[in-house]
C-alpha cells in the first residue's frame, strides 16, 4: 500500500499539511492522499515467539499480563487492578458459562501508561494480535490509555484502579502484603469507576473538590474535600479499605479526615508529614466527563483498498442501520470523537485485520483527536454491546450463540404466565410481573385533580386524556404496587403536569411503595395490556369536566392488533380507507350497522381475540367481511375506496440488544452516564441513581438515599432516549423504582437477586464512626509526635528530616513498635525545640518525680517523660520491667502505665 485516502467531505475539518511529517497531497475526484509513513503500518519488534502464548486457565474470568522486556509476564490477582505508569499490560477478560447466556464476547484489552515507551506499545498490540488468532473471532479488541480507560476495562477493577509512579522492579512484585516501610500520596477521583494516582507528596497536590490518601503503612489516612459528596467519600473509603485489606494484610488502621477542625489529631500527622500548609486549597478541577449530547453524534466510514491506496470514506450518520456493514468490507465508526470502532466483516482479509490498529490510530490523528481516545475493533458476530446499540436494530438470526433476546422470542408464542413468581428472569423477558389477576383501580385526570374511573369502564381511554392505573398483586407475602402513568397522544402539557403530581400525592398516600411506570398511548408494555384482559380501547376525543366523552361522530374506525390477551389494543383512526391494512383487522362503525374487516394476512389467532376485543364498542351487532368482499355500504362510509398499505407490521426484532446498566450524574446541565459493565446487584448503592436500559424499557432505580432526585431521574431517562445515537423512541417507556420496591421484572435482568441484601445496609457515616474501630496506631503516632516535640516543618511548607525519620520507624515491616524518644539533652532534640531545656546528667530519686506537678519537677526533666529519669533499678522496682521493654510496648500501654504509677 503507497497511499491512505480520505474524502473531502468526510474530514472537511482535518488540517492536512499537518497531519504527519511527509504527507502528501493529490487530487482525484475530490479525494486526498497521503502518503503512508512508518507509524501507520504495524512493525513488530523482536520478541520470543518461540515459547508461544501464556496459557490461560478456563476457571477464570479475568487475566492480566505486563509487557517486561518484552514478553509477557503475568501479574498475580492480588495485584489485579495496580499499573506502572511506565509500562504497558495485556488484560484479557473471558465470561464463564453463565455470562455467556448473555451473547457476551471475550474482551481483549492493551493498556499504556502514560510514560510507556513506544517500544512497550508496540510489543503489546503485537501480543494482542496473537492472542486475537489463538482466541478466535468472538474477541472484541481494545486500545486503552492511562486515565481514559473505557467503562469496560474500568468494570474489571472493583473499587477501583491504581496507578503507581515509575516501573516495575525486575523481580514483578506488584503488591507486598504486609509492607508498612512506605509513604505515599494517592489523589482519588472517579464516582462508580474510582481510580488513584500517586501524586507528589505535598499540599500542593491537594484541591477541594478531590480525595487524597496519605498511605504511612500502618497508617492510612483519607482526607475528603470539602466539596466532595458522600457518594465519592463511601467510595473512597470502599478503595482505602481494599488497600489495606490487599497490602497490609487488614492491619492497618484507618483515619478519615471530613471535618479538618474535629480531626486534630489526624491532622498533625498529616501536617507531621506535608508540613504546614501555606494559602487556601485551589478549586475543584473541571470535570472532563462526555455527556450524552456528545456521544450522540455517530458517522459510520468505509475502508477499502484502491489500488495501492487505502481509502476512507464517509458512508452514513446517525441513525444506522445494520445492513450498512457488509461482510467483506471494513467500518472505522466514529462517536463523536469519544470512542473509535473499527468493526471486520467476516471475509475481510487478515492483512486488514492485523492492521485495525494503526489504521484507526492513523484516523484519530487525522481528525485531530487526542492520542488517548479510545478504539474498540469488533469482528462480524462478535459485535460489543455498545457497538450495536448504535444501531437502530440489530438482529443476531445470523449468529449461533444464545441470547436473551432468542429466549424472549421464543418465550412470546406461548407465555407460561404461571411461572414468573417462581421465575424472575422470566418476568423480565415477557415484561409481565405476574399473571395480572391482581386488583385495579383506575382515575382520569381532570381538572389538575384525579376522577375515578368506573370499573365497568376501566379499559376505555380517551386520546385526550391522562390516566393513573394503579395495580396492586401480592409477591413473596407482601403487597406490590405498580402505578402506570398512562399519557395520551392528544393530552394536553397541563394535564401531564397534573398526572405527574397526582402520581407523587398517591406515592406519598402510599410511604413510596409506588413502582412508577411512564406509559405513552400506542406503546403500553405487555402487563398494561394484560389487565385489561385484551380489551384494551382507546378512543380519539377527551373526557369531559362532566366525565362524559365528547359527542361521537357517526362514522368511527378502530383498527385491531393482537394476537393474545397481553399484546391486543384496539385504537380508534381516522374514518378512511387509507387507514387500511391488509395484514390486520378493523372496526367500522356507522349508525346502522358494524363491520368487522378481515384482512388477507390476518392470523386465526388475530381474529378470534379481535371477536373478544371489540364487544365493548360494537355489541353483539356486528358485520364480518372479508377483503375484498367489501359490501358497497363499506366503502361508501369510508369515503370511498384509496389505496391502503399491505405489507406486515413486523415488530421491533431487539435479538440483538443485551441489558446495559449505567450510573447516571449531571455536569452543566447534560446527562453523563458511566456503564457498568458485567453488571451485578452489587453495582446498586444507596447514594445512586441508575439506568438499566432493556431497549424496550427504560428502568431507572434511585437509591435509599437519593430518592428526592426523582423528578430529575425522569429527565434524564428521557433525556437519554432523546440523545441516544440510535434514535430511539421518546414514547419508550420509562419506569421508576425505589431502593427495596423491585419488581420481578427488573430484578430478572440480573444473575442473581438477594431481596434482603439491604436490610443491614450501613450508611457512609455509620461506617466511619463504627466499623473502622479502635486506632491504636493513630494514637501511637500522635503520642509520638507529642513525645518528639516535632517542628511544624520548615518554611518551605516540608516536612523536617526528624519527622520522617520518626514516622518512618514506625512503619518498619518487622511489626516492632515505636522506638522511645532521644533522651534528654540530645542535640538533635534540642534543636527542635523552642526553649529547650537545661541537661541532666545522671538520674533522679523516686520522690522527686513521682505524682508531681509539672512547676514542681527539677529544672531540665520533660514532663512527657518523667519515668526516663529514674535509675535503672528504680524502674525495675516501679514498673516491674526495664526500660527497653517499657519503651517496646504500643504508646498507649505506656502512658496507661505511667498515669497508674503516678508518672503521667
Amino acid at each position: 500500500m503507497k497511499g491512505l485516502f480520505y474524502d473531502d467531505s468526510a474530514l472537511e475539518s482535518c488540517r492536512w499539511g499537518e497531519f504527519l511529517p511527509g504527507a502528501q497531497s493529490t487530487g482525484g475526484r475530490g479525494l486526498r492522499t497521503l502518503a503512508l509513513v512508518s507509524s501507520l503500518v504495524p512493525t513488530w519488534p523482536r520478541m520470543d515467539v518461540n515459547k508461544g502464548l501464556p496459557a490461560i486457565d478456563s476457571h477464570r474470568d479475568l487475566h492480566v499480563w505486563i509487557i517486561e522486556n518484552l514478553r509477557m509476564e503475568p501479574v498475580p490477582e492480588k495485584a489485579y487492578g495496580n499499573f506502572f505508569e511506565e509500562h504497558c499490560y495485556i488484560v484479557l477478560h473471558v465470561p464463564q458459562s453463565l455470562k455467556a447466556t448473555q451473547g457476551a464476547c471475550s474482551d481483549l484489552h492493551y493498556w499504556a501508561g502514560k510514560e510507556a515507551g513506544a517500544e512497550a506499545q508496540d510489543a503489546a498490540e503485537a501480543f494482542v494480535q496473537q492472542l486475537q488468532e489463538a482466541l478466535g473471532g468472538a474477541t472484541v479488541q481494545h486500545r486503552e490509555a492511562q486515565g481514559h480507560e473505557s467503562d469496560c476495562f474500568r468494570s474489571y477493577f472493583r473499587p477501583g484502579i491504581i496507578y503507581r509512579r515509575g516501573g516495575l522492579a525486575s523481580a514483578l512484585t506488584h503488591v507486598e502484603t504486609n509492607l508498612y516501610n512506605i509513604q505515599r500520596l494517592l489523589h482519588v477521583q472517579g464516582r462508580k469507576h474510582v481510580s488513584a494516582t500517586e501524586v507528589e507528596l505535598s499540599w500542593s497536590s491537594f484541591n477541594k473538590g478531590d480525595i487524597f490518601l496519605l498511605d504511612l503503612g500502618k497508617v492510612m489516612i483519607q482526607w475528603n474535600g470539602p466539596e466532595t459528596s458522600i457518594p465519592e467519600k463511601a467510595r473512597g473509603l470502599a478503595l482505602t479499605c481494599s488497600l489495606r485489606d490487599r497490602e497490609r494484610g487488614g492491619r492497618a488502621q484507618i483515619g478519615v479526615v471530613d471535618d479538618e477542625v474535629e480531626a486534630t489529631d489526624l491532622m498533625r500527622i498529616m501536617e507531621a508529614v506535608l508540613g504546614c500548609r501555606v494559602g487556601n486549597l485551589p478549586a475543584t478541577r473541571p470535570d472532563k466527563s462526555v455527556n450524552q449530547l456528545q456521544k450522540a453524534s455517530v458517522r459510520l466510514y468505509h475502508v477499502c483498498e484502491k489500488d495501492d491506496d487505502l481509502v476512507i470514506q464517509e458512508l452514513a450518520t446517525c441513525p444506522l442501520t445494520q445492513d450498512l456493514l457488509r461482510e467483506e468490507d471494513y467500518y472505522i465508526l466514529d462517536q463523536g470523537g469519544f470512542k473509535i470502532y473499527v468493526w471486520q466483516g467476516r471475509l475481510s482479509s487478515l492483512q486488514e485485520k492485523k492492521a485495525a490498529f494503526s489504521r484507526a490510530l492513523g484516523f484519530i490523528q487525522a481528525k485531530g483527536y487526542p492520542t488517548y481516545t479510545n478504539v474498540e475493533v469488533v469482528n462480524d458476530g462478535a459485535e460489543s454491546a455498545s457497538f450495536k446499540q448504535l444501531f437502530q436494530s440489530w438482529s443476531t438470526k445470523q449468529r449461533g450463540n444464545k441470547s436473551f433476546g432468542k429466549l424472549s422470542k421464543s418465550i412470546q408464542v406461548r407465555p407460561d404466565v404461571g411461572k414468573l413468581q417462581s421465575r424472575p428472569e422470566l418476568a423480565a423477558q415477557l415484561r409481565m410481573v405476574d399473571d395480572a389477576s391482581g386488583k385495579v383501580e383506575v382515575w382520569c385526570i381532570q381538572d389538575l385533580g384525579r376522577r375515578p374511573v368506573d370499573p365497568k369502564r376501566h379499559a376505555q381511554l380517551c386520546a385526550g386524556n391522562c390516566y393513573l392505573v394503579l395495580y396492586a398483586y401480592q409477591r413473596m407475602g407482601h403487597v406490590q404496587y405498580i402505578l402506570y402513568l398512562w399519557r395520551g397522544h392528544r393530552a394536553t402539557t397541563r394535564d401531564v403536569k397534573a398526572l405527574n403530581c397526582n402520581a407523587e400525592e398517591l406515592d406519598l398516600m402510599y410511604q413510596g411503595a409506588l413502582v412508577q411506570e411512564h406509559v405513552t398511548m400506542g406503546n403500553e408494555p405487555p402487563h398494561f395490556l394484560a389487565i385489561f384482559q385484551g380489551q384494551l380501547v382507546v378512543f380519539q376525543g377527551h373526557t369531559g369536566h362532566d366525565g362524559k366523552e365528547q359527542p361521537a361522530p357517526a362514522t368511527r374506525l378502530f383498527h385491531v392488533q393482537g394476537t393474545d390477551s397481553c399484546n391486543t389494543r384496539t385504537v380508534e383512526v381516522p374514518a378512511r380507507a387509507s387507514a387500511l391494512n391488509s395484514h390486520d383487522i378493523f372496526l367500522l362503525v356507522t349508525a346502522s350497522v358494524c363491520y368487522l374487516w378481515f384482512g388477507k394476512g390476518c392470523s386465526g389467532d388475530q381474529r378470534e381475540m379481535a371477536r373478544t376485543a371489540v364487544s365493548a364498542v360494537s355489541g353483539e351487532n356486528k358485520e364480518t367481511v372479508l377483503e375484498g368482499q367489501e359490501p358497497p355500504g363499506f366503502w361508501e362510509a369510508l369515503g370511498g375506496r384509496a389505496p391502503y398499505p399491505g405489507n406486515k407490521r413486523l415488530p421491533e426484532d431487539v435479538s440483538g440488544f443485551q441489558p446495559r446498566l449505567f450510573e447516571c450524574s449531571s455536569h452543566m446541565g447534560h446527562l453523563v452516564l458511566t456503564e457498568m459493565v458485567f453488571f451485578s446487584q452489587e453495582d446498586l448503592d444507596k447514594y445512586d441513581i441508575m439506568l438499566l436500559d432493556t431497549w424496550q424499557e427504560i428502568f431507572l432505580w434511585l437509591g435509599e438515599a437519593a430518592s428526592k432526585w426523582k423528578k430529575e431521574a425522569v429527565d434524564w431517562g428521557q433525556e437519554y432516549l432523546k440523545t441516544h445515537p440510535a434514535g430511539r423512541s421518546p414514547a419508550t417507556p420509562i419506569v421508576v423504582i425505589k431502593q427495596g420496591h423491585e419488581p420481578p421484572t427488573f430484578t430478572g435482568w440480573f444473575l442473581a437477586w438477594d431481596p434482603y441484601k439491604w436490610t443491614n445496609d450501613q450508611s457512609y457515616k455509620e461506617v466511619v464512626d463504627g466499623s473502622l474501630g479502635a486506632m491504636p496506631a493513630i494514637c501511637e503516632i500522635t503520642a509520638e509526635l507529642n513525645d518528639f516535640q516535632l517542628s511544624r516543618g520548615p518554611s518551605n511548607g516540608g516536612a523536617d528530616p526528624l519527622t520522617l525519620q520518626t514516622l518512618k520507624g514506625s512503619q518498619d515491616g518487622s511489626g516492632n513498635e515505636l522506638q522511645p524518644g532521644p533522651k534528654a539533652g540530645d542535640a538533635s532534640t534540642n534543636s527542635h525545640h523552642s526553649s529547650p531545656r537545661p541537661t541532666i546528667h545522671g538520674s533522679l530519686p523516686r520522690e522527686r518525680l513521682m505524682h508531681q506537678a509539672v512547676e514542681d519537677l527539677p529544672e531540665g526533666v520533660d514532663p512527657a517523660r518523667k519515668e526516663f529519669y529514674l535509675s535503672d533499678s528504680d524502674f525495675q522496682e516501679i514498673f516491674g520491667k526495664s526500660k527497653e521493654e517499657f519503651y517496646s510496648m504500643a504508646k498507649w500501654r505506656q502512658q496507661q502505665e505511667k498515669k497508674q504509677l503516678g508518672f503521667f
